[in-house]
């Protein structure tokens, strides 16, 4: 049976109205090449935080928006906060004149599954007690991290992944700052935590969100569904008692 015209052409227009919505949502297709390349990247991230190059390891990440992320050091985002990372890990913190010492784990990356989506790629690794999630995108210079967040086995079996403590940072808006730690060997005070400082005890989910006005509020959260969450209850610290 033909379709009357009318019809048809009420068919015809819904395909080509629909039709861009569903290419647009297409995956990305990755070649072995692509996988490569981003192996390659997920091993240089191990050498230049393992040997403390903390210009070569901000470049690994998307410039100005790249960011990594974790329950302790919060959401740090852009080459200034990235810098500041790798500057303030431990193994970094060896005395004017010595080598930095040993990190754990070496400076072999692991090996990531890593499939297409639609903005680029994405990437999880085991660490064993923890893992990390990956987002990346490929630049003009290659492939980049667009997020690399880390996600221990605690707070995993807690609920949470990448989007989920993501969600927890946005809970605080603008008014989020930075936590330092003075430097005993008399150099500037070293970042600790940008935003939310992330802890689990048991099944439990607590925070404490640096402001910055040097106060901070010690917070608990509960989960509405993935990728969503609510401050169940929050006391706040000002600044002349947050130190």
């Amino acid at each position: 049976m033909i379709p009357s015209i009318p019809r048809y052409l009420g068919l015809f227009a819904a395909l080509v109205m629909t039709a861009p919505a569903a290419f647009g949502q297409a995956r990305a297709s990755l070649t072995a090449d692509d996988k490569a390349a981003i192996q390659s990247l997920v091993a240089s991230y191990a050498t230049a935080l393992g040997q403390c190059r903390a210009a070569e390891f901000a470049d690994l990440f998307v410039p100005e928006t790249g960011w990594f992320a974790s329950g302790f050091r919060g959401h740090m985002v852009g080459r200034e906060k990235l810098i500041a990372l790798v500057q303030s890990e431990r193994h970094c913190l060896a005395p004017a004149g010595s080598p930095p010492a040993a990190r754990p784990g070496g400076t072999n990356g692991p090996t990531v599954e890593i499939e297409a989506t639609t903005s680029g790629a994405r990437g999880v690794a085991n660490l064993g007690t923890a893992e990390y999630q990956d987002e990346y995108t490929k630049t003009a210079a290659g492939w980049r991290f667009a997020s690399r967040t880390v996600i221990l086995g605690t707070e995993k079996a807690a609920g949470i992944e990448a989007a989920d403590l993501l969600a927890i940072e946005r809970l605080g808006g603008s008014a989020l700052g930075d936590d330092y730690e003075a430097d005993l060997n008399g150099g500037k005070p070293r970042l600790l935590t940008s935003g939310v400082r992330v802890s689990v005890s048991g099944t439990e989910v607590k925070g404490r969100a640096f402001l910055k006005d040097g106060g901070y509020n010690d917070e608990v959260y509960e989960k509405l569904g993935p990728g969503k969450w609510r401050v169940k209850s929050s006391v706040h610290v000002p600044p002349a008692q947050s130190h």
